[in-house]
């Protein structure tokens, strides 16, 4: 039987898991009511440490969820940063979609799969 690890694991659910190699990360999100390039930039740099716990990084992310409240209005500025920070050559399958989040305030949700390092 395949080993399965739970990183920061709580009530409701675990922030990583991790299962033959691939890491799964809950959605991610950043602090409501600031600007989208602000909880995109928060949202990345909370995904690159689950990463490293994990033992992965985000040159091994295989795909992307990426949940907006808003894809009109902040589409393009979440793609500014989105595309700042993956790296050359490294872009993962991907999709993004609108959808209300949980938390009013919350303007962009992001989900990752990766392969562990």
């Amino acid at each position: 039987m395949s080993q399965i690890t739970r990183i920061e694991t709580g009530a409701r659910m675990s922030q990583a898991v991790i299962h033959n190699g691939i890491v799964h990360l809950a959605g991610q999100v950043g602090t409501p009511g600031t600007p989208v390039a602000d909880q995109t930039r928060e949202v990345l740099a909370k995904i690159e440490r689950l990463l490293a716990e994990a033992g992965s990084d985000k040159t091994r992310i295989l795909s992307a969820q990426i949940w907006m409240a808003d894809m009109v209005a902040d589409f393009a500025t979440m793609n500014e940063v989105w595309d700042a920070w993956v790296p050359a050559g490294h872009a993962p399958a991907r999709a993004t979609g609108e959808s209300a989040l949980a938390t009013p305030g919350h303007k962009v949700e992001i989900i990752v799969v990766a392969a562990q390092n």
